[in-house]
């Protein structure tokens, strides 16, 4: 198991703890006659859902993102971790930003295509620009998921 995925897992056992906590009180507060304290134990209740939500929907997209890279690894379609890094380990802007064209242009050549599309979310990634590179990483998926089913249902 990676690092990333020990304190992945580390990071929602602490929230599964919190909801757990959370809800407690929140019954707490729901057993109480004051309709102040029941409004607060029904915020109470709302807040462990959407945080559940959240993080479910984020450790999704995690495991969605590494499928797709497993796909692409075995094809040999990966973008190489080649891009200067500073001393502290950061990669170098302007080598990033230079080398985010060539996935920019790829992608431009292949809409349609969710390898592209994974490889400018790294090129966004790298170029730090982490709103676009998930949006990106977003596109691929969907894509693949279609072209999945799209498989699925012309082999049957």
């Amino acid at each position: 198991m990676t690092r990333a995925k020990v304190g992945v897992a580390i990071i929602t056992l602490a929230l599964l703890l919190y909801f757990w906590f959370t809800l407690q009180r929140a019954w707490i507060m729901l057993s109480d006659p004051s309709l102040v304290a029941k409004g607060i134990g029904l915020a109470l209740v709302a807040l462990p859902l959407v945080g559940a939500w959240t993080v479910l929907r984020e450790l999704l997209f995690g495991a969605q993102t590494e499928r797709l890279a497993g796909i692409l690894e075995r094809e040999g379609g990966l973008p190489p971790d080649t891009l200067p890094r500073t001393p502290g380990g950061r990669i170098v802007r302007a080598a990033a930003d230079e080398e985010f064209e060539k996935y920019r242009r790829e992608a431009d050549a292949a809409p349609d295509d969710w390898r592209s599309w994974f490889r400018l979310s790294c090129a966004y990634d790298a170029a730090g620009d982490r709103k676009r590179a998930r949006s990106s990483m977003r596109q691929a998926i969907g894509m693949e998921r279609t072209d999945r089913h799209t498989d699925t249902e012309a082999s049957s």
